[in-house]
């Protein structure tokens, strides 16, 4: 599944870029938010997020970058978010906040950055739709794909199938047109892309992916 991520979108023109997206037959729209505190950028709120609803039904796959992530669930669940996913970092109580954002509801995901290992995810992770697997630190868009992230992948799809759970696995963070395949045949479910589907004609770029799919 195709998750493109609007952070590299043309915002000046953003209707044109959710009915390519359309056209284009992509599963979801990845929204990345972010507070300036857990990391080193700020992005938008879901005020934004509300406005963007109005303009696709696409699902919003959105991607909380924020610290105390209870604190907007309701929010972003009245904007139109149908998956929320956290850092585990970011909240107190990450099983109480997961069971909030599923009572608003939503799909919960967890984020698993460079640095984070699987064993967080041993007691929760058959009550998640997805894990999203951070193939470059957080906080800005275009950087490049970290390798080590490919053995992650591969680690969270045996448990996951040995377990026979059916979490998703998603990846976000410098996944190209040339390296897609090779995360897809690691184990991802779903790939976030922002610069490769939006540099150049994301039309064309987003029927390559999906291509790439079959």
């Amino acid at each position: 599944m195709l998750s493109p991520s609007i952070l590299s979108a043309d915002f000046t023109d953003i209707k044109k870029d959710f009915k390519i997206m359309e056209e284009g037959g992509c599963d979801f729209i990845h929204v990345d938010i972010m507070d300036g505190n857990y990391v080193p950028n700020i992005s938008f709120g879901p005020s934004i997020v509300g406005q963007f609803r109005k303009l696709t039904e696409i699902p919003f796959d959105t991607h909380l970058m924020i610290e105390r992530p209870e604190n907007y669930v309701e929010e972003f669940a009245k904007a139109g978010s149908n998956i929320l996913t956290i850092h585990p970092q970011t909240t107190k109580h990450l099983d109480r906040t997961l069971n909030l954002i599923k009572a608003h509801g939503m799909k919960c995901g967890v984020a698993l950055n460079p640095s984070d290992d699987l064993s967080g995810l041993k007691y929760i992770l058959k009550d998640l739709y997805l894990v999203l697997i951070m193939s470059v630190n957080p906080g800005f868009g275009g950087q490049s794909f970290i390798p080590s992230a490919l053995k992650k992948i591969k680690d969270l799809r045996k448990i996951i199938d040995e377990n026979s759970y059916e979490t998703l696995i998603e990846v976000d963070g410098g996944v190209k047109l040339e390296n897609a395949k090779e995360v897809l045949d690691a184990g991802a479910d779903i790939l976030v892309s922002g610069s490769g589907v939006f540099k150049g004609d994301a039309a064309k770029n987003i029927k390559k992916f999906k291509e790439l799919m079959k």
